[in-house]
C-alpha cells in the first residue's frame, strides 16, 4: 500500500511537471522574440548596416525615407516570415529592378540579423 501511495505521488509530481513545461517553454519563446525584435530594431534604425531608415518608413523611426515601401502590418503582408527573410536576403529574386540591396546575398547582415529584423518588422 505504501508503495502505492509514492508511485502516486511521484506520477502526480511528474504530471505536473510535464504540465507546466510547455508554460515556460511558450514564456521563454516569448522572451526570447521580445529580445531578438528589439535588437532587430537597433539594426533597422542604425545607420551602420541595416538602415532600413534609409528607404523606408516605418514606426517610431526618425529621418525615414520613401523610396521603398512603408513598413507597417508585416504580419498580415507576409504570413510566412520566412517569405519576408528571403526579401531582405535578396530582393532581386522577386524584383529584377529593385534598389534594395541583397543584404544577405552580398553579405551586409547575417542570417541571425536578418532574422531579428524580421522578429522586428513583425511587431510593426
Amino acid at each position: 500500500m505504501q508503495r502505492f501511495r509514492i508511485f502516486n505521488v511521484l506520477a502526480a509530481g511528474l504530471a505536473a511537471a510535464l504540465f507546466a513545461l510547455p508554460q515556460f517553454a511558450i514564456a521563454q519563446d516569448t522572451a526570447g522574440s521580445q529580445i531578438s525584435a528589439e535588437q532587430g530594431k537597433a539594426l533597422a534604425f542604425g545607420r551602420k548596416q541595416g538602415n532600413c531608415l534609409a528607404c523606408h518608413n516605418m514606426k517610431g523611426g526618425a529621418l525615414a525615407g520613401n523610396i521603398g515601401p512603408a513598413l507597417s502590418g508585416m504580419k498580415a503582408r507576409f504570413p510566412d516570415s520566412q517569405k519576408l527573410f528571403s526579401h531582405i536576403w535578396d530582393e532581386a529574386k522577386y524584383n529584377a529592378m529593385t534598389v534594395m540591396p541583397p543584404f544577405g546575398r552580398n553579405r551586409i547582415l547575417s542570417k541571425q540579423e536578418i532574422q531579428k529584423i524580421v522578429d522586428f518588422l513583425y511587431t510593426l
